[in-house]
């Protein structure tokens, strides 16, 4: 009798866990980006030895904690904020060719502090021999702070640098649309730059 009861209580935990539709989760949601359209302008500023194209959605800010207030007009960061990021931006003379080296190793000092983090490092070579504009793009891949860094030269006389931030501490999965769009912007910026 208690086998027989066992049995038909078994059954009908059985027979009621019986479901012909399964639990699937939801996939993961990203956030819907509103990309601004893309259109390009020119920009200089006074007393800095440069010009370039930015996209007409960033935005200029003078970067106030360069220690050097002499050269503080030249450094700078642009904001995108319908994306939540900036680009910061600073322009150095070169006073000889120790100097030079100094700069040149400092930019590759700021992309390996990444390496700890990074999955890989990305370098392209910048070469436009016409406008005198030589350097390095670091494309950084993983959890770091800046996933594109770059810096241009004509090796002699300037020495300009830039990162690339997000104001968020999302993945790097969900920003990769957002960071593609904004690297066409970096690449366009250095297409397009030219010393004066």
């Amino acid at each position: 009798m208690r086998i027989a009861l066992g049995l038909i209580i078994f059954s009908s935990v059985i027979w009621a866990c019986k479901d012909t539709e399964f639990f699937v989760p939801k996939p993961r949601m990203y956030p819907k980006v509103d990309y601004p359209t893309k259109a390009y302008q020119d920009f200089s500023i006074s007393g800095c030895p440069l010009t370039f194209n930015i996209p007409t959605y960033f935005g200029y800010s003078k970067d106030t904690f360069a220690m050097d207030k002499s050269i503080n007009k030249c450094w700078f960061d642009l904001e995108c904020l319908p994306l939540n990021a900036y680009l910061h931006l600073s322009y150095l003379p070169v006073e000889n060719r120790k100097h030079f080296d100094q700069l040149v190793g400092d930019a590759f000092e700021l992309a390996d502090k990444h390496n700890i983090k990074a999955n890989y490092r990305d370098e392209r070579k910048i070469n436009y021999p016409e406008k005198r504009v030589h350097g390095l793009l670091f494309e950084i891949d993983g959890p770091v702070a800046t996933p594109l860094q770059f810096f241009v030269t004509d090796t002699s006389s300037h020495f300009f640098r830039g990162s690339l931030y997000f104001k968020s501490r999302v993945d790097r999965d969900s920003l990769a649309p957002v960071y593609n769009y904004l690297k066409e912007d970096v690449l366009h910026l250095i297409d397009n730059f030219s010393w004066q």
